[in-house]
């Protein structure tokens, strides 16, 4: 075990090139590692390393970050050098290094990113944990919308990657620092901010100052790469999400066997607000992915499934769980599993644990009147019925299966709204 714990605490040499080079025909792309100065933990000798290590402590990582070149492929242009975000973190970004960042520190900060590219309208807050979203919230306040991302699933949440879309102020800082975080982003501190954020040693705190110019990027493809075991390389071009407002949606209507079968009701302005918030974060999910805001907060968020109804469900078992537990912890201070196993113990009072599960159910966790947001088609009307059944009032998903029509009975039945984008949102 402690060699274990002696590999976690490692930094990782690399033995990666300071340059690399990619060539797509006749254009060439130039990337420069990046590395940062940071005091040993120990001694507090300074040191150059790159990453920590990759995603586990014995696979040698590092990055890059793209200098020169503009790659332009028929009619589409490239993201060009000068517009980094993660990969140009500075040593003076890097305000405390922590344990020194490793691969996942850096993708989390980067998909938190992706995310909050479209939600710029409003102070807004998204915790990550193995790249993909815990809870993601809009609020009046950086520390309210903070709050709402926390209580959204305060389990996952812990040991996870925060950023907010906004200067981070004292009262937020406080409240972070009661948790803990592996990564706290933000476009800046305000006064007083970090000296209460620092006392967690091993917090890494990073400022990216081009947040404030994150909406600049919703329309920038990137070179995506994808590895094979063989060695082999699969590129594409970055997703564009091409909904930006309500109107971007398309009518749920479909034509089966020569009828036409519509939607019904159309969503109203809360509802529209919640759909456009929830495929937004939708484009930071995992696929297969289904999941449930409502009020500018994910309720339930089911990640990377093989089966749609499979996942709809788990994002339901979730938004149970996560409301048990924040009841739990609202008014005993302590985990709902905490109160659960000191109950069977006969140290707290189990009446107050039925209590918290009886209103659990009578308010469904939360999702009466929240909006479904799936990332594909429905291939059959199963799917939308688990969110239907639990309250469900509209629905955002691409359409585009043979079985729409189900779905859009489904919808009228149960008096929902639902629309389509149009596209999917997969990611693998």
């Amino acid at each position: 075990m402690s060699d274990l714990k002696k590999m976690y605490k490692t930094i990782m040499d690399d033995n990666f090139p300071d340059t690399m080079t990619i060539t797509f025909g006749d254009q060439t792309l130039v990337y420069k590692k990046r590395a940062w100065k940071i005091p040993d933990e120990k001694t507090g000798e300074l040191i150059e390393k790159g990453l920590r290590y990759g995603e586990n402590p014995d696979q040698q990582a590092a990055l890059y970050e793209l200098v020169n070149g503009n790659l332009a492929l028929a009619d589409c242009k490239f993201i060009e050098a000068g517009n980094g975000l993660v990969s140009s973190i500075s040593e003076a970004d890097m305000i405390q290094a922590g344990k020194h960042p490793g691969k996942t520190n850096l993708t989390d900060l980067d998909n938190a990113l992706n995310i909050l590219k479209y939600l710029s309208a409003k102070p807004a807050a998204t915790i990550l944990k193995h790249n993909n979203p815990c809870g993601v919230a809009y609020g009046a306040t950086v520390s309210e919308a903070y709050e709402k991302a926390n209580m959204a699933d305060r389990i996952a949440a812990f040991g996870g990657c925060l950023v907010v879309n906004r200067p981070m102020d004292k009262t937020t800082a406080e409240m972070v620092s009661g948790n803990y975080l592996e990564v706290v982003g933000a476009p800046d501190f305000e006064e007083g901010a970090v000296a209460i954020l620092a006392k967690r040693k091993n917090l890494r705190i990073v400022r990216i100052d081009r947040i404030a110019t994150l909406e600049t990027y919703r329309s920038r493809r990137f070179v995506d790469f994808k590895a094979l075991i063989d060695g082999g390389i699969i590129v594409q071009q970055s997703p564009l999400n091409r909904i930006r407002t309500k109107d971007d949606f398309l009518p749920a209507k479909t034509l089966y066997k020569g009828k036409e079968y519509a939607v019904e009701r159309q969503p109203a302005e809360k509802e529209y607000e919640d759909m456009l918030f929830g495929w937004s974060v939708e484009q930071g999910v995992t696929s297969n992915s289904v999941l449930y805001v409502k009020d500018g907060v994910t309720v339930g968020i089911g990640t990377g499934e093989q089966d749609r109804v499979g996942v709809a469900e788990i994002a339901v078992f979730k938004a149970y769980t996560k409301y048990a537990d924040a009841l739990c912890f609202r008014r005993h201070g302590v985990p709902y599993k905490t109160f659960e196993l000191e109950a069977s113990e006969g140290k707290r009072d189990a009446s107050a644990l039925r209590e918290i599960d009886e209103e659990t159910k009578l308010h469904k966790g939360g999702l009466i009147g929240s909006a479904m947001v799936s990332d594909a088609f429905f291939p059959f009307r199963d799917g939308v019925d688990v969110g239907l059944k639990e309250g469900v009032t509209a629905v955002v998903q691409p359409g585009g299966s043979e079985r729409d029509f189900e779905v859009i009975e489904a919808c009228n039945q149960a008096k929902a709204a639902m629309v389509f984008t149009g596209q999917r949102a997969f990611r693998h």
